[in-house]
């Protein structure tokens, strides 16, 4: 059983001005499908490559449980990496391909062609051993290459964006079979990409970075209902959260423009900037909404259909507002909408400092 760690991890590439990984501090559970999510440059393929022994850290350490690898080749390390590119070698077959590992760690003849006949099974490429590359679909030859890491039962896997060449209907179908395959294989598995609702729907735990630096860690629902930074709160969802500007006093409560939120911080913060974040569900439309202050009030100017939901975008309040309307709604531009906002549903964050303002009990 392994369980990796990183303490204090700090790597800045030559001529960087900042580090691209900066006192990454992360503890990853055996058998455990986590996974990086960020925007581009926040450093979360650097963090996979320092795990793999590709890049080493100019301060902190890496362990593989009890075993100290901060400075240890990768080749030395027991870790198998999934690239986003196939890599496949084009003149070898499929068992060509997952067997060329097993030939250079000299795994003997008859070891090899159960092992590969193994993966295939997992992979359903039992039928495909004998085909060449350029013959396999986008993701027949990314499970070519998930093929090649399985077969040498590594300790740590690692997959650096595996899925993104793919169109979006496979990416569906193939990251519901990494995630089968991964609890199948009960192998530590580090995941990186920049797409978060792959994130949310494949990871045991999600780590959201930005800027070198980790934003939060938690459960795909914990991220989604209790985001702790503005960046995670405006990272995590589709669409995103409503982040409104507005202020708390102690007389007048939660304001933003002349709208009146239902939320109270836990500590006094009167005569404070805050930013109030809502989700789009979390608005429910009201058909005869009267006189009540605490409606929020938009003048719709964007709908989209989607089938199941209906997104509307509009303005009110000085702020720019986003809500899902239940199945059947035929929202058209230019109506003015009303929406009711439920109890427990407003999170307040610090514009300064971008931390969350937890509520009153």
């Amino acid at each position: 059983m392994v369980n990796v760690s990183l303490h204090d991890v700090t790597l800045t590439y030559p001529g960087a001005q900042r580090p691209s990984i900066d006192a990454i501090d992360l503890e990853i559970e055996h058998g455990e499908l986590l996974v990086l999510v960020g925007p581009s440059g926040c450093g979360k393929s650097t963090t996979l490559r320092a795990l793999a022994g590709l890049e080493f850290p100019e301060s902190g350490s890496i362990a593989f449980g009890d075993r100290d690898v901060t400075g240890v080749d990768g080749s030395e390390r027991d870790v198998a990496m999934v690239f986003q590119s196939y890599a496949l070698y084009p003149h070898m077959t499929v068992a060509g391909n997952i067997e060329f590992s097993l030939k250079n760690a000299k795994v003997p003849a008859a070891e090899r062609q159960r092992l590969i006949a193994e993966a295939a099974e997992l992979l359903e490429l039992t039928e495909l051993l004998d085909r060449k590359p350029r013959e396999l679909s986008g993701g027949q030859r990314q499970r070519v290459a998930m093929g090649r890491a399985i077969v040498r039962r590594p300790s740590v896997f690692l997959m650096d964006e595996p899925l993104s060449n793919l169109d979006a209907k496979l990416r569906v179908q193939t990251r519901g079979q990494i995630a089968a395959l991964q609890r199948t294989l009960d192998v530590t598995t580090v995941y990186v990409t920049h797409d978060q609702t792959e994130a949310m729907t494949m990871g045991d735990r999600v780590v959201v970075m930005n800027k070198g630096r980790i934003e939060q860690v938690g459960t795909p629902r914990e991220l989604y209902d209790e985001p702790e930074t503005l960046f995670v709160a405006s990272f995590i969802g589709s669409p995103q959260m409503n982040l409104v500007e507005g202020e708390w006093s102690d007389a007048r409560g939660a304001q933003v423009g002349d709208l009146t939120l239902p939320f109270r911080p836990a500590a006094s913060h009167s005569g404070s900037a805050l930013t109030y974040g809502i989700r789009p569900e979390d608005l429910t439309v009201v058909a005869e909404p009267g006189d009540d202050a605490a409606l929020v009030r938009m003048t719709v100017d964007l709908v989209e259909e989607l089938g199941s939901d209906t997104y509307v975008y509009g303005s009110g309040h000085g702020a720019r507002w986003t809500a899902r309307l239940p199945k059947g709604a035929k929202p058209a531009i230019g109506d003015q909408l009303a929406f009711a906002v439920g109890l427990g549903s407003v999170i307040a964050f610090d514009p300064t400092t971008g931390h969350r303002i937890h509520a009153a009990g």
